[in-house]
């Protein structure tokens, strides 16, 4: 199963794919150089398929949990001063997402949309400490029932070009739907309430919709 956000590039993919394949074999002679060519063909099209899937990872919605919003690797859990929507102290979780992970951004809580936000920015690597305020991002906060305000930051890396963000507000959302994608290498900040419990650790793999990041 892939996301919608990828049916263009993959067929825009399997044409180019067919096209190396049958030029290789009809232009290149020397056998080696064909098949080098044929096989990073294959390498490159799995690539894209596998950077597109979206695992159906369905949930009842628990409003006494924060799931992770995407996969990837918990690197930082600190409190910071977050000067965009909340101006105050925060919970900071970040989870970078390499190339090779599931790049569908989730809601990590049900509530109503109070503010969505794009902001055009850079491409530094998605681990930069500047990345969350000088990357191309959107920031999204949401009213819950446990948490109070919460907000999630799609970041962009170096590779991400384009930043999909479904979030509009004053929208009713539901935790575990589809809240966006990231194209090519990314990182979410999730920015909780100060005291919150947090169940990850750091370098820990969070999986999204099934890692449970904060509870009550």
């Amino acid at each position: 199963m892939f996301h919608k956000e990828g049916y263009k590039i993959i067929f825009i993919s399997i044409i180019s794919f067919i096209v190396v394949l049958l030029l290789a074999d009809k232009f290149v002679h020397w056998h080696w150089l064909r098949i080098t060519i044929q096989l990073i063909a294959i390498f490159l099209f799995v690539m894209i398929l596998q950077f597109f899937r979206n695992p159906n990872r369905r949930i009842v919605p628990n409003v006494n949990q924060i799931l992770a919003p995407v996969d990837g690797k918990v690197v930082v859990i600190e409190e910071v001063f977050e000067e965009e929507y909340f101006k105050d102290k925060r919970l900071q979780v970040s989870i970078f997402m390499s190339p090779i992970n599931v790049h569908v951004t989730r809601y990590a809580a049900s509530g109503t949309i109070k503010y969505s936000k794009y902001h055009p920015g850079k491409y530094l690597v998605a681990w930069h400490p500047k990345a969350s305020t000088e990357n191309e991002r959107t920031t999204v906060v949401i009213e819950t029932a446990q948490f109070g305000e919460i907000m999630y930051r799609q970041i962009a890396g170096a590779l991400a070009k384009r930043i999909v963000n479904y979030a509009e507000e004053g929208q009713q959302v539901t935790q575990g739907d589809d809240a966006g994608f990231i194209k090519f290498g990314s990182r979410v900040d999730l920015y909780l309430p100060l005291g919150t419990k947090v169940d990850v650790v750091l370098q820990q793999n969070a999986v999204g919709n099934q890692t449970v990041i904060a509870s009550k």
